[in-house]
């Protein structure tokens, strides 16, 4: 059944590919990107109410996990109050609301796979700005679907990209490029996450509540690393995530547990192996 589906963040790496899925879906799609609508202008939320979509996908967000970590308390204003504002315009219109959240809600401790249902305890501010987003959007919205997914990847300026850049520097150094090993996630990109919130969104029998949508299988910075070089003449040195300075902390193990999703039969395609460049 076609849609009305507002998309926010519509010029981003996510959003981009959101309204290809949808429009290649036969959906209509109002595409919601700044400067015409900041998801930080109250007038401008209000004016989604409006539109009278059907669903409102809310994929704006601010991902630099190390800016978050240096301004906390924008983070929290755009991934977390901005979202909840969203999430009430959406239920004024009696929308679906579809809130793309992350991985990083979590701590990492745990040695298996996150499943939905586990508690969230974020352990840096952007995964922090993200749960408050999460936990406003289920207040607000009673017809909502929250998606966390992990290590989004595809464009300029994902790991792929960044990784064969640093490799071909290195190379030129006659050096061995260094790699976090001890950190682990889903690879997900962002073209398959589109079509995959896509159908997900389409499915009578998709409750609403929390759904994992990422790539598998699992694997490590270094792993992913070598996938994405293995055409290059390039010596990697595994390094711990200690050795890696940033403004952040990171969960080392905030694996997503997809079998929920797989049992809808979303995980179609999700094989990061198939494209590990993007």
């Amino acid at each position: 059944m076609a849609r009305r589906v507002a998309i926010t963040g519509a010029g981003g790496q996510l959003g981009q590919e959101l309204v290809r899925a949808f429009t290649a879906a036969g959906h209509e799609v109002i595409e919601l990107a700044r400067p015409g609508f900041d998801i930080m202008d109250p007038g401008h939320v209000e004016r989604l109410t409006s539109l009278r979509p059907d669903v409102v996908v809310n994929s704006a967000a601010w991902t630099d996990v190390d800016g978050c970590a240096r301004e906390p308390e924008r983070a929290m204003a755009i991934n977390g109050e901005a979202a909840g504002a969203i999430a009430r315009a959406a239920a004024d219109a009696g929308a679906v609301m579809v809130q793309i959240s992350t991985n990083e809600v979590f701590d990492g401790s745990l040695d298996r796979p996150y499943a939905e249902e586990d508690a969230p305890n974020p352990i840096n501010p952007y995964g922090a700005s993200k749960l408050r987003g999460e936990e406003l959007v289920a207040l607000t919205a009673p017809r909502h679907l929250i998606v966390r997914t992990a290590w989004l990847y595809g464009g300029p300026a994902s790991f792929p990209s960044k990784i064969r850049a640093a490799a071909a520097r290195m190379q030129l150094e006659r050096r061995p490029l260094r790699v976090v090993a001890d950190e682990f996630g889903n690879p997900t990109h962002v073209a398959w996450l589109a079509s995959a919130v896509e159908r997900l969104v389409g499915r009578d029998d998709a409750a609403p509540g929390v759904w994992h949508l990422a790539g598998v299988p699992p694997v490590s910075r270094l792993e992913w690393a070598e996938a994405v070089l293995g055409d290059l003449a390039i010596r990697l040195e595994p390094i711990e995530s200690s050795e890696y300075p940033r403004a952040s902390r990171v969960p080392l193990r905030a694996v997503l547990d997809v079998s929920r999703a797989g049992g809808l039969g979303l995980l179609a395609g999700g094989d990061w192996r198939l494209r590990p460049a993007g």
